[in-house]
């Protein structure tokens, strides 16, 4: 998690949310990084956990990320969380609770839902205080 806040912080030059991914093969490889570009790159779909699933998809050599584990600092939103099912990630592994997007729980609970082909371990809070004190932080000087 400490990596992926390291990430986050990329994120703020551009003046993009602060949050950061990266992709953990079952060895502790890391297959892939991102964060947030949707300001940088003008694209909404630039999220840090879409980017890193990018990375590792292509690093890896195809799109099954079987094994991994996606590392976030914050709960995914809903498409975050239906790239991860469709990746066939393994673990999820989020800091910070996003209770207005969260699809992991806070507003919905995407991968958990037992009509998907695929629902991954998920492990949540992990260095929360860091990872929502990033966030709050940035929204606090942006308003």
């Amino acid at each position: 998690m400490r990596e992926a806040l390291t990430e986050a912080a990329l994120a703020l030059p551009a003046g993009d949310v602060p949050i950061g991914a990266l992709v953990v093969s079952a060895d502790g490889d890391v297959l892939g990084r991102g964060h947030n570009r949707r300001e940088a790159d003008a694209d909404p779909t630039a999220h840090a956990e879409v980017l890193a699933l990018r990375a590792a998809a292509a690093r890896a050599g195809g799109w099954r990320l079987e094994g991994a584990t996606l590392v976030v600092t914050m709960e995914p939103c809903a498409m975050c969380a239906g790239a991860l099912v469709l990746a066939r990630v393994e673990r999820l592994v989020y800091g910070a609770v996003d209770p207005k997007a969260g699809a992991v729980g806070s507003l919905w609970d995407l991968v958990r839902d037992r009509r998907l082909n695929h629902r991954p371990e998920v492990i949540a809070g992990v260095l929360a205080d860091e990872c929502g004190t990033l966030v709050r932080d940035f929204f606090a000087a942006h308003r």
